[in-house]
């Protein structure tokens, strides 16, 4: 018979693996683009979360509404920890637009103030640009929004950076 005091507790445990898995799954995209303090705090916090979340479930083992509870938490955590991350959007992407018209687009970017580079090649219908911008990934949708109204057809691709090997310098509007 499941008692106010087991889902009480089922409860708890539900709440404590969504925050110790939230933070696992936003720590693990600290950990990916080499945030070294944030992932160690993040640790600290989701490891000490679990072990009493654990505890609970342990100490209530008996009772198999604290393992669906358990189970539902950890579930629910993998979602909130990949919209936390989405939500703040830390780190760099690199965007490469493949166009005809990449002269235009990169004047476009340029205008409003983004570093661009422009490389000439040959695509299957013949001329193509392809137009590279590394900018934060909070500006990525506006870049491919802005490529998207210049030229519908382009073919876009959106990749996180790791690491690069000079220093980023920004352009003076």
């Amino acid at each position: 018979m499941i008692t106010v005091s087991s889902l009480i507790t089922a409860a708890i445990i539900f709440l404590a693996r969504v925050c110790d898995v939230s933070l696992g799954t936003f720590r693990h995209a600290m950990v990916i683009r080499g945030k070294k303090a944030i992932a160690f705090g993040l640790a600290f916090a989701e490891s000490l979360i679990w072990v009493y979340a654990v505890s609970r479930v342990l100490s209530q083992i008996s009772e198999p509404v604290t393992a669906l509870a358990f189970a539902l938490g950890f579930a629910t955590g993998t979602w909130v920890g990949i919209s936390i991350e989405g939500f703040f959007k830390i780190g760099e992407q690199a965007v490469r637009i493949f166009t005809p018209r990449g002269g235009e687009l990169a004047e476009a970017l340029r205008a409003k103030g983004y570093r661009v580079t422009v490389f000439d090649g040959s695509g299957r219908n013949g001329p193509v640009n392809m137009v590279f911008v590394q900018i934060k990934r909070r500006g990525a949708r506006g870049v491919v929004s802005l490529a998207r109204s210049l030229d519908p057809s382009c073919f876009v691709v959106v990749d996180d950076v790791n690491d690069t090997s000079s220093a980023w310098v920004p352009v003076r509007k």
